[in-house]
């Protein structure tokens, strides 16, 4: 037997710095993957909800819409919760905003 081996006891000598250095430790690891899951996937959702209700609270009469469901039309009426949107001529459907998903602003006429 060596002499370290007789100095000091078997368990310090089992006992050896994780291979990897800082990167090899489960826990930081973990919390690497929790930042990434945030800056990758629930940021970008916490934007998009947002501009959505912008866009939302922005409807005017005249806008043209596209529903969740494909349904193009014209806001022909704007209330608390819902929209009566024109999609033919004497046919309008009420929708809930929630379902309005691309709102395109109505021109305004250019002054000169």
């Amino acid at each position: 037997m060596t002499l370290i081996h007789t100095l000091l006891p078997t368990t310090l000598l089992a006992q050896t710095p994780p291979a990897g250095g800082i990167l090899g430790n489960p826990m930081i690891m973990m919390g690497l993957m929790i930042v990434m899951f945030y800056f990758l996937l629930i940021r970008p959702q916490q934007r998009q909800r947002k501009e959505q209700t912008a866009r939302i609270a922005a409807l005017q009469n005249g806008d043209k819409v596209v529903t969740a469901a494909g349904i193009h039309g014209i806001v022909h009426n704007v209330k608390e919760h819902t929209v009566m949107v024109k999609v033919a001529e004497g046919t309008m459907i009420e929708f809930d905003k929630m379902a309005i998903t691309h709102v395109h602003k109505k021109e305004t006429p250019a002054t000169k």
